[in-house]
């Protein structure tokens, strides 16, 4: 880090965030978009070129530019996608797999991302926004907002495995739990269960299933708080009402 790119002292109160999270949190760019367009010194603070993308700005007050050209926010979006399975969740992926954004190409905002994932072979409810403050709140553990899914799995769910899927297990040092589970229905050598959580660890039910010799089928979230999935087609995005995002909106402050 040369001289003139030392890191400012972090400040200690007001809505001073760094200069990438600005442009970040208005809905601009992503952190790492805007951080290469800092270094490229296409960004300015107050009518000043900052390179430096440790800088601290005011969020509220900073006029930012970018090539000269006043930097706007895009109005807010909030997209639910019916993500299939066999699709990643990335925008480029380094080894050529389709990608959920492969769903997203009629939508003109360019600077959506996912609030949070769903592995290749899952399926179902996955919001979009460049709304990075909502995305934060919807992803924060803090609040509890339960994520509904509905899961097969290759063998029949008894009581005993119910009830040691509701008590959690242990998964390679980590502690992975449960907020309900409960028997949805059974086929011959199958059962379809329902789970809910209220926290998302990485592969979180399949790994609780490993554990419990189950081998997952079909997993697919049907629910975010009481956002339903609904009837939106397989491949499908469609925009969330206001309604709707206000409804989450007050489910995350409680």
């Amino acid at each position: 880090m040369t001289a003139k790119q030392h890191a400012a002292p972090v400040p200690a109160a007001g809505k001073r965030v760094t200069l990438p999270r600005a442009l970040s949190k208005r809905g601009f760019c992503s952190r790492t978009q805007a951080e290469a367009l800092i270094r490229a010194g296409r960004v300015a603070v107050d009518g000043r070129v900052e390179t430096n993308i440790e800088a601290w700005v005011d969020l509220d007050t900073a006029v930012l530019t970018l090539d000269g050209a006043a930097i706007a926010a895009e109005a807010p979006v909030y997209l639910m996608l019916n993500k299939p399975r066999g699709l990643v969740t990335t925008r480029h992926d380094p080894e050529g797999r389709p990608t959920v954004y492969d769903c997203l190409k009629d939508v003109p905002a360019a600077h959506l991302s996912p609030v949070g994932r769903l592995d290749k072979a899952s399926e179902g409810l996955l919001i979009f926004t460049n709304d990075t403050v909502f995305a934060q709140a919807l992803l924060d553990p803090q609040t509890h907002l339960p994520k509904t899914y509905h899961v097969q799995i290759d063998r029949h769910a008894d009581d005993a495995f119910l009830t040691a899927l509701r008590a959690g297990v242990v998964h390679e040092g980590e502690r992975l739990a449960v907020v309900r589970a409960s028997l949805l229905r059974e086929g011959e050598r199958n059962a379809w269960l329902e789970i809910v959580l209220d926290e998302g660890r990485n592969r979180h039910i399949r790994r609780m299933l490993e554990v419990l010799g189950a081998e997952c089928l079909r997993l697919i979230r049907i629910a975010i708080g009481t956002l339903p999935l609904g009837d939106l087609d397989k491949g499908a995005v469609r925009a969330l009402t206001d309604a709707e995002v206000a409804m989450l909106k007050r489910q995350m402050r409680r």
